[in-house]
């Protein structure tokens, strides 16, 4: 019985008595604690006619960007000349073996090696030549592709 009450507490086990058709034994008194001068005064309770105070409004938790891109903010579409285009490169190689692979330096320097399939920005690559490369190039939707053909310069 002593753990029962130990684990409903007073209120609990006067509502579980009462519903067994029991009295319930009042629990002991606690011995009422020393107020202190450090402990913060308790505000009032308000009365059954006062207005309770408004809750905080729930705090919006802010995005620290540290130099990247803000992922909550919507993205801006730029059409045009925005990315790697095909007509700004150029051929600077082919490489002949098992499969031909073709060399492409893009504007910045980076190079590229590239079979039939590929893409690289805004076109595919349909085939290699001796001398050039031949590109599908879609400047925009619903416009037909566009054949861009790319020689290997001559020194």
């Amino acid at each position: 019985m002593q753990a029962l009450r130990a684990l409903l507490g007073a209120t609990g086990l006067a509502l579980l008595v009462g519903a067994c058709g029991g009295s319930p034994t009042p629990p002991p008194a606690a011995p009422p604690k020393p107020p202190t001068a450090a402990a913060p005064a308790k505000p009032a309770a308000p009365g059954p006619g006062a207005a309770a105070p408004a809750p905080a409004p729930p705090q919006v938790p802010t995005y620290e960007a540290k130099g990247r891109r803000d992922p909550f903010e919507t993205l801006e579409v730029r059409e045009g000349a925005g990315g790697l285009t095909v007509a700004s490169t150029k051929l600077t190689g082919i490489v002949r073996g098992r499969t031909t692979l073709a060399l492409i330096e893009a504007p910045d320097g980076i190079g590229y090696i590239l079979k039939p399939g590929d893409t690289l920005g805004d076109g595919r690559l349909l085939e290699i030549g001796s001398d050039s490369v031949v590109f599908a190039v879609t400047p925009k939707p619903g416009v037909p592709t566009n054949r861009v053909v790319l020689k290997l310069a001559t020194n």
